[in-house]
């Protein structure tokens, strides 16, 4: 599925443009196939219930496990069900510059609107070389980037200082932060460039983070609570913080049963009890344990998520 390359946007765009609350898409398998059914259905209701933007093909969505056509084929059903009405940031991000520059030149050509790119993993690179690294798909392509900074996962951590450089690229328009580091929040605010879209990683303390500086959150949760995360996002943003904080009261449980064991692992069962997917994942992902699915159904139970229409 090809789509006609689209005119770059300016940052003063783009700064608008990745806001609120925007899901992190779990890929749906059905015996261990991409299933394209539910996963354009999925999005389809995801921006019905409210969600700013959806972001394919990234921790949550088992990239590493995707084929490069899969990779590729799930970002084009993603935008094709999008239609324009939210945007798309594809997840590219590899610990290979190389191989990074041929996922978001395919992301770019599937018709993606933003490129969702992870400091690499692994190689454990120097601050320089992240520097590097970022530069050189910068220059690769012509999308909006947004920075993914999860040092618990990639064993690497991109300084506030080195953000502040990157944040001079001409497309470089934002940070999706997973540090859980409050505090950076407001330092990365006053180091970056003016308009440079900070989004919270971390479910469990959007609210904080969105109080600092923050314009939004790349959610796992929102695959399960999406009106929820949204309806928090939009108080957070008209500054009724009173409100943000009664919705994140009301999600806190179901927050933390998504990283009750490795993520997507809780997600996906959630999903399935919803009717959206089967709970499949592809090794080296175990299946959820006895255990952790009674705290995955304990936490929907009391939010009232349920099959018929998702939610209550």
């Amino acid at each position: 599925m090809d789509h006609k390359m689209k005119k770059p946007l300016q940052f003063r765009e783009t700064a608008r443009m990745f806001t609120g609350s925007m899901t992190a898409l779990i890929t749906p398998f059905c015996e261990d196939r991409v299933d394209y059914k539910a996963f354009e259905a999925f999005c389809d209701w995801q921006i019905a219930q409210g969600t700013s933007g959806l972001v394919p093909c990234g921790t949550t969505g088992e990239a590493p496990t995707l084929s490069a056509s899969e990779h590729y084929d799930v970002i084009a059903a993603c935008v094709s069900v999008a239609k324009g009405r939210v945007p798309v940031i594809a997840g590219v991000g590899t610990n290979a510059t190389a191989l990074t520059i041929e996922r978001a030149k395919a992301a770019q050509k599937a018709g993606a609107d933003g490129l969702l790119v992870v400091v690499p993993y692994y190689n454990k690179p120097s601050q320089e070389g992240m520097v590097l690294h970022i530069t050189a798909i910068h220059d690769a392509c012509d999308l909006p980037l947004i920075i993914y900074n999860i040092p618990g996962r990639s064993a690497a951590d991109m300084q506030v200082e080195t953000l502040a450089t990157l944040s001079k690229l001409d497309r470089v328009v934002g940070l999706k932060d997973a540090t859980g580091d409050l505090a950076r929040v407001a330092r990365q605010r006053l180091l970056c460039k003016k308009g440079f879209a900070q989004l919270s990683g971390e479910d469990a303390t959007a609210v904080g983070f969105n109080a600092m500086g923050g314009v939004g959150c790349i959610s796992v949760t929102s695959n399960i609570a999406p009106a929820l995360c949204a309806q928090l996002q939009a108080a957070c943003a008209a500054n009724d913080y009173e409100t943000a904080l009664l919705l994140q009261d009301r999600l806190s449980e179901l927050h933390q049963a998504m990283f009750c064991e490795t993520s997507p692992a809780p997600v996906k069962y959630a999903a399935h009890r919803l009717g959206i997917c089967q709970p499949g994942l592809r090794l080296p992902l175990a299946p959820l344990s006895e255990a952790g699915k009674r705290a995955v159904e304990q936490a929907m139970d009391n939010l009232g998520l349920s099959l018929e229409g998702h939610s209550s």
